[in-house]
């Protein structure tokens, strides 16, 4: 049976590329199409949508009794003149900033959007580093990186983390105070101090996950924020066609949630449902919740977030009815999604609503604020990452054997806050922002199909033969054929004569003997899929020890360091290769 179309009305963008080859062996990528026009400010858009569009809700967060409370673009824009002037009154700065420790919620979003309408740098940190971490070493790090002149603590969970990271004496907000510092009088400083941002003014320092040492600040300017929310709308022009209706869960301390999907909202007059869950097995049930009451028009998560959505969707009827009721676009981003949740989910919406939803991708990073790399169109399948969106220079450098993504634009950063030296590594000679991820064309002669993601160059290692193994691919593949029990997997081998892998298993899974044969299934299915020794798991061992956020092996996020995790375990590495084979160790039945 052939799928059924695409038959929702989607505007989309260009998705051709203009491709350059030179004798350095590099490509220079471009869109044909120019970068749309874009506001000096953010939170222009702002006065645009409080004067149009005064009582649609900006943003919204279900409350304890149930229902949802609200906040309109009206009452935002006030909220942001009163907690503006709070915030001058203090005199922040970019040395002295507002450091916000807090899950997404409507105190978060306000002071943000206050600080953004007054030109106050702020920067929001994850929660994770005051509530998972117990050393807190990150956090203090941070504050002593960023020098805070006010510090905004939801709630008394975070008091342990203030008391051991902020500096004595630094005023410290509680959500309890927060209504008395938004009923502060709006004078004519704030909007003096609005017209005073410059599109080089910085707005915000978003926080690196410190995958690779401690957390670098990347500074964020209002032309970053602006030009990258017009290359959104650029390649996905029916977001400023229909005002976007979002149920997300992505913490604002990072790029996806904070940059793109908040201000994706702001910037198209949409409303942005917080969902207090998230896509793990006990908060999951949240997120259905909100779904079951607001049916998104776009609906952006992670992969692991699809996996799980797949599933509840395919199970309840009524669920699909309401997602996909007026649903245009779904998105993921921060990894590959397994091909079977693709088509999952095309199988539930064809037999939901008669249509496949378009589904597609991108590529980027906090230091391109985040969009960059966009494949707008039906792709058919999962794997591919398209082509630089509208105003992005794309440089593909041979390093290695391998093609290194570096970007150049108006939405990327201009470097690490006071860590210079990083900010000088971090560029080429041509002004290019050396990403450290690769990509490859999915046809070489062909640039027009687009890119594919292509791992990350610093976690490649050659075996003792001298042959490469690409570590990003194998990952996938072996969390897409290990689903649903793993989360994923750190590849070994470096300098050996085999791959192996350190196979990190989903929260709750058994020790079974219903279980063993699953993992043994496993490795003899990847053993019989491998056409190189470079792709051949030829050994695995399951983590049983959950990995560390102050060890570094797992980041904020969730995603695993690959090189932190090899290193606390250097014990688990000798037992998978050792001469006198551990029961642990699972070797291909053939």
């Amino acid at each position: 049976m052939r799928p059924a179309p695409l038959t929702r009305k989607v505007s989309l963008g260009p998705s051709s590329v203009l491709a350059e080859h030179d004798a350095h062996g590099r490509w220079l990528l471009r869109s044909p199409a120019p970068l749309g026009p874009y506001p000096a400010r953010l939170t222009e858009r702002l006065l645009k949508w409080a004067a149009e569009a005064p009582t649609r809700s900006f943003v919204a967060k279900r409350a304890a009794a149930g229902g949802w409370r609200r906040i309109s673009y009206a009452e935002a824009l006030g909220c942001a003149r009163a907690l503006g002037a709070a915030l001058l009154a203090r005199g922040l700065s970019a040395e002295r900033p507002l450091m916000i420790l807090s899950e997404n919620d409507l105190e978060h979003a306000m002071l943000a959007l206050a600080a953004l309408h007054v030109g106050i740098p702020f920067v929001p940190v994850s929660p994770a580093y005051s509530l998972v971490s117990q050393d807190h070493g990150k956090l203090r790090f941070v504050a002593e990186l960023m020098t805070p002149g006010l510090v905004y603590a939801a709630d008394e969970r975070y008091a342990k983390a203030v008391s051991a990271a902020i500096a004595p004496g630094t005023e410290v907000l509680w959500r309890k105070d927060f209504a008395a510092l938004a009923a502060t009088p709006a004078s004519a400083r704030v909007d003096a101090a609005h017209a005073a941002i410059a599109p080089d003014s910085i707005t915000k320092f978003l926080l690196t996950s410190g995958s690779t040492g401690m957390p670098k600040a990347v500074i964020h300017t209002q032309r970053m924020l602006t030009s990258n929310l017009q290359m959104i709308v650029d390649c996905m022009p029916f977001l400023a066609e229909e005002p976007p209706v979002l149920v997300d869960w992505l913490p604002w301390n990072h790029t996806f949630g904070g940059n793109h999907n908040y201000g994706l909202t702001l910037y198209n007059g949409g409303t942005l449902y917080i969902d207090d869950g998230k896509p793990a097995p006990q908060l999951i049930g949240e997120t259905l919740r909100n779904l079951r009451e607001i049916a998104p028009t776009v609906y952006f998560n992670v992969p692991r977030g699809f996996e799980e959505i797949a599933r509840a969707l395919d199970a309840d009827r009524a669920l699909a009815a309401k997602f996909f009721s007026r649903l245009k676009m779904m998105f993921y981003a921060a990894a590959s999604l397994s091909q079977p949740i693709w088509d999952s989910l095309h199988r539930i919406a064809e037999r939901t609503v008669g249509e496949r939803i378009l589904m597609i991708t991108g590529l980027g990073m906090t230091e391109t604020a985040p969009f960059a790399i966009c494949a707008n169109w039906e792709a058919g399948r999962s794997g591919g990452i398209g082509h630089p969106a509208p105003g992005t220079a794309l440089r593909l450098a041979p390093v290695g054997d391998k093609l290194e993504v570096r970007y150049r634009g108006p939405n990327v950063t201009p470097g690490f806050w006071h860590q210079d030296s990083l900010t000088r590594d971090a560029f080429d000679e041509d002004g290019f922002y050396k990403s450290g991820d690769a990509a490859r064309f999915i046809d070489p002669a062909d640039p027009q199909q687009g890119l594919a993601f292509d791992g990350r160059i610093a976690e490649d290692f050659k075996l003792d033969t001298g042959t490469w193994v690409s570590v990003g691919p194998l990952r996938a593949q072996i969390i897409a054929a290990g689903d649903p029990y793993v989360q994923d997997a750190v590849i070994t081998g470096h300098d050996r004569a085999e791959v192996g892998a350190l196979i990190v298993p989903r929260a709750g899974v058994p020790d079974t003997p219903e279980m063993r044969r699953f993992f043994q299934r496993l490795v003899d299915t990847l053993a019989l899929k491998a056409t190189a020794s470079s792709n051949r798991v030829a050994r695995a061992l399951l983590l049983t020890e959950p990995l560390s956020i102050d060890a570094g092996e797992v980041t904020d996020k969730g995603s695993i360091n690959q090189r932190a995790v090899l290193k606390a375990r250097a014990a688990l590495v000798e037992e998978l290769y050792a001469a006198a084979r551990s029961p642990r160790v699972i070797l291909p039945s053939t």
